[in-house]
């Protein structure tokens, strides 16, 4: 589902709304890979300001990889290291986010797909490309698709949003999903106003915005985590991103076509971001994951070469849970690109 993911681990009501999204996996990366995604490594300025890139590997295609939305290119710390082995992959940051500077337009999807696109242009980075998208960036990444379908070679979509997700998703779960939609939205603004405030040490708002640091990450990522996560600036970026939801749904809505015979693979979910665990799933919550499940086919249908992957275990940041799922499913479809 497109929503905002907070960068710490979250507090109860978030971690129904992110799917567990914050969670680290056992299969973390080295420590030195980790901290090289806490500092900035590629800064592209992509006209009158600057993007954030992180490359590594090398190869004929060039993986590149779109995170949640609110979220930032270290999220894949434990998927591109491994995809960077067998070819060239990329992270990047989104305007306002990670170490990326600030943009004046709308946080829309058509202006991710057009900043990303001047990116690699700047960088010299030239297609094919595979693209890789979780959540908002998997609505990206579809939209790229369809402007730029002569530089895509494959797509790889973690749990990506639908344009009609959330009035179908709202359907399915008798109006309950746009109340806790309601609910992030007010946390969204009550913290950004703490964090203009600064958050105290120990304080309630500090738990329930920012949370706790994730020892998977190690000490230097953990920490550029949490600057992030207490930053008004990146807060607000989080927050336009959220705000355009809509015209970004509708974007993609008028984009949409069939992908012909691209390789695709859609990863699923099989963890409920609002079920409690501790329980059996309810019939609203069965009828969620039902509903999910048939979108995220229907996307796989738009190729003739597309597939469904449902992956045990998984909430809905799939590569912060299963990061192996998400490099196989990745590799596959490179392997399918280069024969």
């Amino acid at each position: 589902m497109m929503m905002m993911m907070m960068m710490m681990k979250p507090a109860p009501l978030l971690l129904l709304l992110a799917g567990l999204g914050a969670g680290g996996s056992a299969a973390a990366a080295a420590p030195d890979t980790r901290a090289t995604f806490a500092r900035p490594q590629q800064m592209i300025d992509v006209g009158g300001r600057r993007m954030h890139l992180h490359c590594s590997g090398s190869g004929p295609v060039t993986v590149v990889f779109d995170a949640y939305s609110g979220g930032t290119g270290w999220s894949w710390y434990q998927v591109q290291p491994e995809v960077a082995k067998r070819t060239r992959a990329c992270v990047y940051d989104r305007a306002g986010l990670g170490f990326s500077d600030p943009s004046s337009r709308p946080g829309t999807s058509a202006n991710a797909v057009d900043d990303l696109q001047t990116l690699l242009g700047a960088a010299g980075i030239a297609p094919p490309y595979v693209l890789v998208g979780s959540s908002y960036g998997g609505a990206n990444a579809q939209l790229f698709a369809y402007r730029h379908p002569a530089q895509v070679a494959g797509l790889v979509l973690v749990e990506p949003h639908h344009e009609d997700e959330t009035a179908r998703g709202n359907a399915a779960s008798g109006g309950k999903l746009k109340q806790m939609y309601a609910m992030q939205a007010q946390m969204t603004a009550a913290c950004i106003e703490h964090a203009e405030k600064g958050f105290v040490p120990g304080s309630e708002a500090m738990a329930s915005c920012v949370g706790a640091t994730i020892p998977e990450q190690g000490r230097e990522l953990a920490a550029a985590h949490m600057a992030h996560a207490m930053s008004a600036p990146r807060r607000r970026a989080m927050a336009a991103e959220e705000a355009q939801f809509d015209t970004s749904g509708g974007q993609l809505r008028a984009a949409r076509r069939t992908f012909g015979d691209l390789p695709l693979v859609v990863l699923v979910r099989t963890l409920n971001p609002f079920a409690d665990p501790s329980k059996p799933p309810s019939k609203l919550v069965k009828a969620m994951e039902a509903e999910n499940l048939k979108i995220q086919k229907e996307v796989a249908a738009l190729s003739r070469r597309g597939e469904v992957r449902i992956i045990a275990g998984a909430g809905h940041i799939i590569h912060e849970t299963k990061p192996e799922a998400v490099v196989k499913a990745v590799l596959d479809v490179v392997g399918q690109v280069q024969n």
